[in-house]
């Protein structure tokens, strides 16, 4: 496969991910919680990475920073998920107290704080609303960042022949 498609199949899987996302948020009525929309912001970074890669379409040295780009940018998204997934796995007697919205915080709260208390979490990131396979949706996030993060170890470890080729 073309490094130039596949970084465009990473850019075509986050805008699906987010696709599924938006629909679960405004058709299932699936409220976001503050964990959720850094996840969001995880899969938009992955998304944004590949498609300008795609787009440049980069030789050996490019690929390998794009890569890079893509595993901080996937890796950090799996940190969240993974704190959402350990939030969900508390005992219900630790679990945080639910919060304010997002869309409440960043009209009263200066973005630092903000950002400090989503990446803390609430009560309400601990409510697991929706399974699918026995996994939650930070579960099947911490998945899809994992695949991401394997993409990106591809680009970053590629030997950069010629044809612009990986394994094949």
């Amino acid at each position: 496969m073309k490094v130039r498609a596949l970084f465009a199949l990473v850019f075509v899987v986050c805008a699906g991910l987010l696709g599924v996302a938006f629909y679960m948020e405004h058709v299932m009525g699936l409220e976001p919680c503050p964990l959720c929309w850094l996840q969001r912001f995880g899969f938009m970074g992955v998304g944004l990475v590949s498609f300008v890669a795609a787009l440049h379409g980069p030789k050996s040295l490019g690929v390998r920073v794009y890569g890079m780009l893509l595993v901080a940018t996937a890796g950090a998204g799996l940190g969240v998920a993974g704190r959402q997934l350990w939030l969900q796995n508390l005992p219900p007697d630790q679990v945080p107290a639910c919060g304010p919205s997002v869309d409440y915080m960043l009209e009263v709260l200066p973005f630092m704080d903000v950002l400090t208390t989503a990446l803390k979490g609430t009560g309400d990131c601990a409510a697991v609303v929706w399974r699918f396979l026995g996994l939650s949706i930070p579960g099947w996030s911490a998945v899809f960042f994992a695949l991401l993060i394997i993409s990106g170890l591809i680009m970053l470890f590629h030997r950069g022949n010629p044809k612009s080729q990986i394994a094949g």
